[in-house]
């Protein structure tokens, strides 16, 4: 099928801005993007129009919302006045078609523990490698196979010495302790996702091997509180340089998540011999297991 976007959509920033970890490129604005049991092909082909190889239910269903298309982002960049916020202005406009996508709070709860002071390509080594050993094969729509994200259950079941073979190093015991509390029920996404931000980044600093930093990532990219701003190495240099009295958080509200990934982007995108890593200080977790 195809449809037509209007609004701001751009496939390689949205692939390109460390929220998702298990997009495959297949070729020049194209992509297959797994989700639960489905995966899809999208294709652009220029004017706003893309190609999709699923039907109209599913794209209804799960890719509309997936890649939040009820949201006018276009509407949220022109919220910047150029005059009080030039540098906010110049990162949006540099990075439309940014958008934050609607993804599975537990993918993307697992996703950013293993992120911890790791670069994007070891990202998406561990995450294929715990979704082969824990995950289930399927084909997609063209015949190839893809791999399903693996519930917590299948995580808690995977031996430590499976588990030790996805690479995830000092990360395993966070990831496994996460598996627990999804299975038992303290890691309830319905409850966080009915909670205000600051509940909800409560709930998640108190999971084993999780800081602020992860935690307001999983309220963000998990969870769709646009409101959470998380804080790493460039978004600390953007406070730092570009709001020296201050970031006007309540100018933004509820959407200060979105506008933090406009200036994420931009800032590493300009920095010359950047590291392609999401965060580059250690995070301190005082957390004990349970």
């Amino acid at each position: 099928m195809q449809i037509s976007i209007e609004d701001d959509f751009d496939l390689g920033r949205i692939a390109d801005s460390g929220q998702c970890f298990r997009w495959e490129r297949l070729g020049e604005n194209s992509f297959r993007i797994p989700l639960g049991r489905r995966c899809l092909r999208i294709r652009g082909e220029g004017g706003g129009r893309y190609a999709l190889d699923c039907t109209e239910a599913e794209y209804q269903a799960l890719w509309r919302p997936y890649f939040d298309l009820d949201t006018d982002y276009r509407a949220l960049r022109r919220r910047i006045d150029p005059e009080a916020d030039p540098f906010l202005y110049q990162a949006a406009e540099a990075q439309q078609g940014l958008r934050i996508l609607r993804q599975d709070p537990w993918e993307v709860t697992v996703s950013f523990i293993i992120s911890q002071n790791r670069n994007i390509p070891a990202i998406r080594r561990s995450v294929e490698l715990l979704c082969r050993s824990a995950g289930e094969a399927l084909t997609d729509r063209a015949g190839e196979v893809f791999w399903t994200f693996p519930t917590p259950q299948a995580v808690r079941a995977l031996s430590r010495e499976a588990l030790g073979r996805c690479a995830l190093g000092y990360r395993d015991k966070y990831v496994r302790a996460a598996a627990e509390d999804a299975c038992s029920g303290r890691l309830d996404y319905a409850a966080l996702a009915a909670a205000d931000g600051r509940s909800a980044l409560e709930a998640l600093t108190a999971l084993y091997g999780v800081g602020i930093k992860v935690a307001s990532c999983i309220s963000l990219f998990g969870l769709h509180q646009t409101d959470a701003f998380p804080v790493d190495t460039w978004i600390r240099r953007v406070l730092q340089n570009e709001y020296p009295d201050g970031y006007p958080a309540a100018r933004y509200r509820p959407y200060n998540g979105i506008y933090q990934q406009y200036m994420f982007a931009y800032y590493r995108g300009r920095t010359p011999g950047k590291p392609d890593a999401l965060c580059g200080t250690k995070l301190r977790e005082t957390q004990k297991p349970k």
